[in-house]
């Protein structure tokens, strides 16, 4: 454990050495406009979601049945834009908007990701829902797909139970 104190902070705040967070924030944000900010950008991204329709159940089976580019040109423009965006903040050092700098941790190779990729892959075949378009696709008027949160919760919930018993 390491102290961090800095002007964004009147006292020291503890953090771990190792933050599983690609930014470890340390400015406090008011609760009120900190979710206003988060609920924003759900509904911005429920509604990209909705017109792209990558919360089709449609287009995700024609994904895994090869039958498709959409699904794969979704996922490769974003990629693609995410790794764009990476370079930005390192190449020009880009801070957060509290102004905090963006620390990017690396992350060694652990064949756990692979298995934990291949079942979360098992499991968006099967439902046809990833956790982030959940929430759309219940917007939308799938209520079936609240089975689906409701395991994608319990899942979550067993891991945190689990997580001390399992290797890292």
């Amino acid at each position: 454990m390491k102290k961090i104190n800095d002007e964004f902070t009147e006292r020291a705040v503890v953090h771990p050495d190792q933050c599983g967070a690609a930014n470890d924030q340390v400015a406090a944000e008011s609760l009120v406009g900190s979710n206003l900010k988060y609920l924003g950008m759900g509904i911005l991204f429920g509604i990209i979601a909705v017109k792209s329709e990558i919360i089709s159940w449609y287009r995700i089976q024609e994904m895994f049945r090869l039958h498709s580019f959409h699904m794969y040109g979704v996922i490769g423009t974003a990629v693609v834009v995410g790794a764009i965006s990476v370079w930005f903040i390192k190449r020009f050092n880009i801070k957060t908007i509290q102004g905090e700098k963006v620390i990017f941790n690396s992350k060694p190779f652990h064949w756990g990701n692979v298995i934990g990729g291949l079942m979360f892959g098992l499991g968006w075949g099967i439902t046809g829902a990833c956790p982030g378009p959940l929430f759309a696709q219940i917007g939308s008027g799938l209520v079936v797909v609240i089975v689906t949160l409701i395991s994608a919760i319990a899942g979550t919930y067993a891991y945190g139970v689990l997580q001390n018993k399992l290797p890292h």
